[in-house]
């Protein structure tokens, strides 16, 4: 039987599996799911249309599935968030249902939000992603599996952030990165690759983490423009995987089609001390 704060107000249309936790003075409305070893510590707030998974430890005056902060969202509108299982939701996060009949703001598995983050409407957020402290998505922006955002980095709308992308904060991201990036403080400012990153990854082999450097090189060291860097990265058909995705991803960028049609993150390496 769920455990239940008697302070906590529940609507009676939510289905809160045996094994939820809510504790004082949350509040969850109508047309609410929650799957089992959820627990809401206190001061929650879960809107209807939101669907939560299991294990998800969800803290202190976090509000999850608000309307759209959206001028164009019409009263009314039916639209959902998603989030998956063991997850972590530190305090004051706010996690936004979608705008646009039907649609979906999702959040995957295992990702962890610290004080104050916020994924705005139609945010699509893949598995271990870390959004740190004052993180911001807006509406539409796709963050791949394993990004860590540092704290205060802004992601602006229609922008997607490729996977195991690292900024440091205060980072601002307004065109494209590619999978494995770094990016620094400062506004689209890439400064190499999460060379750390990709030796730590178990997934990630030497060879693959030659061929990443090798598709880097060809996007923003060779001095080619679009179409022949888009030649030269499809000649590469030895590729494995890891290398693979990043190819996709320039591809994809390529592509892109109105509202998403926005450049790559600029290259701007670092100097070299003395």
């Amino acid at each position: 039987m769920s455990k239940i704060h008697p302070t906590a107000i529940i609507d009676p249309s939510a289905e809160l599996d045996g094994a939820v936790e809510i504790g004082p003075y949350c509040v969850v409305e109508g047309d609410v799911k929650i799957g089992g070893g959820t627990v809401l510590h206190s001061h929650v707030v879960i809107h209807s249309h939101t669907t939560i998974g299991e294990n998800n430890q969800i803290h202190p005056f976090s509000v999850l599935g608000g309307d759209p902060q959206d001028y164009g969202h019409k009263p009314g509108t039916t639209t959902y968030l998603k989030v998956g299982d063991n997850n972590v939701i530190r305090e004051a996060v706010t996690l936004n249902r979608a705008t646009g009949e039907g649609n979906v703001t999702v959040i995957g598995n295992n990702t962890m939000w610290m004080a104050n983050a916020h994924a705005g409407h139609n945010v699509q957020v893949a598995d271990n992603v870390i959004c740190a402290n004052n993180v911001a998505l807006a509406g539409y922006s796709e963050v791949a599996r394993k990004v860590i955002l540092s704290g205060g980095a802004m992601v602006h709308q229609f922008t997607w952030v490729g996977e195991m992308v690292m900024t440091q904060g205060k980072a601002g991201i307004s065109s494209h990165v590619p999978p494995y990036c770094l990016l620094a403080g400062g506004i689209n400012v890439l400064v190499g690759l999460n060379s750390v990153g990709l030796r730590r990854a178990e997934h990630i082999s030497s060879e693959d983490h030659k061929q990443i450097k090798e598709a880097f090189a060809i996007t923003y060291r060779s001095g080619l423009n679009k179409g022949k860097v888009l030649e030269k990265l499809d000649a590469c058909s030895d590729w494995g995987e890891a290398a693979g995705k990043f190819r996709d991803f320039i591809r994809k960028v390529a592509d892109a089609e109105k509202p998403y049609n926005r450049a790559l993150c600029r290259y701007t390496p670092r100097a070299k001390s003395r």
